[in-house]
């Protein structure tokens, strides 16, 4: 329904009040204004309904005051610094590094994990990932020592090491890096020879060139660290380019035949060592021998020695009958002692002592028999005289 709705009479939302009849109009803004201050001081703990009011015709407006009021206002202040001390907790991830700066100044660098500066517009950190590399590609035609042209090509790799100086220190620090490569190629390689440059000198180039670099990074406080400079094979002129392919087939040709010479080396140096050592053992064992021998010997002696003092005939003549037998044992002749005037015929088997000497056996004794088993058996030699010297 309308305020000034016919039959209905005038109702006031904000005055509460109902008139009658034929009177119809806005609301008094003075009377609203305050009867809203009114409720607001209610709510605050201010004035309360026909209390003072502050300025004359009523058009002023009171803050809330009283222990309610004051309390509201710290509860909302206090929760408002929470939120704001809050904000200043950050996480550092493990690749991460954080520089903690207090108005932009630098004050500290953070490790992984969880930490705390003042929030915003006091401190401010700027996380920095020090685990990523990065990399490029260097490629120029320089001058050698000996005054050659060679083409170089390299890539270096890097990552920050000083999360604070790299964002302080300098600049720029990825042009820092890639001027100073520049200047330290250009150096070496003008200190080296093209063919020290195209051969064995590709390696240690490499490591000079980082370990420059490096030198240079750490002077300038770029806070970067140069990984790894990885160079490829320089190439020659074109003019030249032949004559250094040659040599390079003839380093290969050098460096396959010291290898084969070594794995020769490898193989004979044992064997000669096992050779030389079976030699000496065959040597030690016969002077042990040829030692045991002699002393064996020489103790024989001395036991024969012994003897032969105390019995000097009978030691002479079985010397002598040893010694005989030894030297006649290896002949074909057999010395028989007979006495004169004995009628015994003597029957040698030469067959069967030749067969014992080739079987290396100790000779036969003779085979003495009479004469007459000689006559008694058919084929046997003749009887011969008992005078020797008819015999012969």
């Amino acid at each position: 329904m309308a305020w000034n709705e016919p039959g209905g009479g005038n109702k006031d939302p904000w005055s509460g009040k109902s008139g009658g009849g034929g009177e119809s109009g806005p609301p008094d803004l003075d009377e609203v204004v305050r009867k809203l201050q009114e409720k607001l001081g209610g709510l605050f703990g201010g004035n309360r309904p026909g209390g003072n009011k502050s300025g004359g015709g009523g058009g002023g407006f009171n803050l809330p005051t009283g222990n309610l009021g004051t309390r509201a206002v710290a509860i909302v202040l206090g929760a408002l610094l929470l939120v704001w001390l809050f904000t200043g907790s950050y996480i550092i991830a493990p690749a991460e590094r954080g520089v903690v700066m207090r108005f932009g100044k630098y004050v500290d660098t953070t490790d992984p994990g969880l930490h705390w500066h003042i929030p915003y517009p006091i401190e401010s950190v700027e996380k920095v990932n020090v685990d990523e590399v990065s990399s490029f590609s260097h490629q120029a035609a320089m001058l050698t020592k000996d005054e050659n042209i060679v083409d170089v090509e390299l890539t270096v790799q890097s990552r920050i090491q000083d999360a604070a100086q790299f964002l302080f220190q300098d600049q720029n620090p990825e042009g820092t890096l890639k001027d100073a490569t520049e200047t330290v190629v250009r150096k070496t390689i003008g200190g080296s020879k093209l063919d020290f440059i195209l051969t064995e000198g590709r390696g240690a180039i490499a490591i000079t060139i980082q370990e420059r670099v490096q030198e240079l990074m750490n002077l300038y406080k770029t806070g970067l660290l140069v990984t790894s400079i990885n160079m490829q094979p320089a190439k020659p002129p074109d003019q030249v380019k032949e004559a250094f392919d040659d040599a390079i087939k003839a380093r290969e040709d050098k460096e396959r035949s010291e290898n084969q010479a070594e794995t020769y080396s490898n193989q004979v140096l044992p064997q000669a060592g096992g050779e030389a050592a079976r030699i000496i053992a065959d040597a030690k064992a016969y002077r042990d021998k040829v030692v045991a021998e002699s002393e064996g010997e020489a103790a024989r002696f001395s036991a024969v020695l012994a003897e032969y003092k105390k019995a000097p005939e009978v030691t002479r003549e079985r010397l002598y009958l040893d010694t005989m037998e030894k030297v006649l044992s290896g002949t074909n002749k057999i010395v028989l002692d007979t006495q004169e005037g004995s009628n015994s015929m003597v029957y040698l088997p030469l067959d069967q002592l030749v067969r014992q000497r080739q079987t290396v056996a100790e000779p036969q004794q003779p085979l003495i028999v009479s004469p007459v088993e000689t006559e008694a058996r058919p084929g046997t030699a003749r009887p011969v005289d008992r005078d020797r010297r008819a015999r012969q």
